[in-house]
């Protein structure tokens, strides 16, 4: 789907009097609207660093770029702003977003220790043209990025392997994200290229 397509199932959750499943659990809905607005803040605020701009400018070959994402996703909420307008800025660049838990459940090829851990980006090699899901198995991988910056991802963990209280995570990320402004996250994708 495209990037517009996602921001409006986004908004159907929001605004869907009976949410289906696992928005019928407040909970999640909950994360969904922050992470609506954290989305979006980003999207608002947000800045693509000169010279990652310049190196994806500077792509001349067409790549076809694949987010897969869920709307109640904390991580993907800081990410997800940052890759769309990183693939804004060339046309080669061809980028289709994917929900994790819906066909074609590509997130089973991309396990992070195993899970389903996202936002996950996958970079191909393209045609030029949106890629068939025939064409897009086909196509080399050229990078996998995610599920979140390599800094980012020792603080999960430490917090992980020391048990530390689900409230007490969420804060701590994203106060590191608020911190970082998605400078690492334009970094370690813009190494890939």
């Amino acid at each position: 789907m495209t990037f517009q397509t996602y921001i409006q199932q986004f908004e159907q959750i929001l605004n869907e009097p009976n949410p289906t499943a696992p928005y019928d659990n407040a909970d999640y809905l909950n994360y969904t609207k922050l992470n609506w607005s954290r989305m979006n803040r980003w999207l608002k605020k947000g800045e693509i660093l000169p010279h990652v701009k310049e190196k994806i400018q500077s792509i001349q070959e067409a790549q076809q770029w694949i987010v897969i994402t869920e709307p109640w996703c904390g991580d993907a909420s800081h990410i997800v702003p940052f890759i769309h307008m990183m693939a804004e800025l060339n046309p080669l660049i061809h980028i289709d977003f994917e929900l994790r838990d819906a066909e074609p459940n590509r997130i089973q090829d991309y396990l992070t220790n195993g899970g389903k851990a996202i936002p996950k980006l996958i970079i191909k090699n393209a045609n030029g043209d949106r890629m068939s899901p025939i064409a897009s198995a086909m196509a080399q991988d050229l990078a996998v990025w995610g599920p979140r910056p390599a800094e980012c991802q020792v603080l999960y963990q430490d917090m992980h392997s020391n048990q530390a209280p689900f409230e007490e995570v969420k804060i701590k990320l994203q106060n590191w994200y608020n911190e970082h402004r998605g400078v690492e996250i334009q970094e370690e994708i813009a190494g890939l290229l």
